[in-house]
C-alpha cells in the first residue's frame, strides 16, 4: 500500500470511529463536505497565524512543527472530503497528475487561455 492510500485508509477509519463515538447524525455527503470546508477554513486561519499574517504585529519566529501540524489538520479534512465524495486515493492521485500537467502547460504558454500566456497583461493595454 502506498502512503496516500494509507492516509485515505486511516482517515476512513477515523471518520467512522468519530461518527460512532460522537453519535453524529447521518449527514449527507454534501452536508459533510460543507462542514469540512468550514473546518479547513478555520485551519487555514490557524496556519495564517503561524506565518505572521498580521503585519501590524511584531513577527514571531516560525514554528515549523506548528506549521506542519496545521497542514496535517488541513490534509485530514481534505482527505475526509474526498472519501465523502467517493474519491479514492488513486482517483485523487490521477486527478492531481492531470491538473499538474495542465498547470505546467498554462505556465509554458501552451494553452488557448490567453490569461496564462506570458506577458498577457502587457498585451491587454
Amino acid at each position: 500500500m502506498d502512503r496516500l492510500e494509507h492516509i485515505f485508509e486511516l482517515q476512513e477509519r477515523f471518520d467512522r470511529d468519530l461518527a460512532r463515538r460522537r453519535q453524529l447524525p447521518d449527514y449527507s455527503p454534501a452536508e459533510w463536505i460543507q462542514k469540512e470546508v468550514l473546518a479547513i477554513v478555520a485551519e487555514l486561519g490557524e496556519l495564517l497565524d503561524e506565518v505572521n499574517f498580521k503585519w501590524w504585529k511584531n513577527p514571531h519566529p516560525l514554528d515549523h512543527e506548528a506549521i506542519k501540524g496545521e497542514l496535517v489538520d488541513i490534509l485530514h479534512f481534505l482527505v475526509s472530503m474526498c472519501l465523502k465524495a467517493g474519491i479514492t486515493a488513486e482517483d485523487f492521485y490521477q486527478a492531481y497528475l492531470a491538473k499538474n500537467q495542465v498547470n505546467f502547460r498554462r505556465q509554458q504558454g501552451l494553452t488557448d487561455q490567453k490569461e496564462y500566456a506570458a506577458g498577457w497583461a502587457d498585451k491587454e493595454e
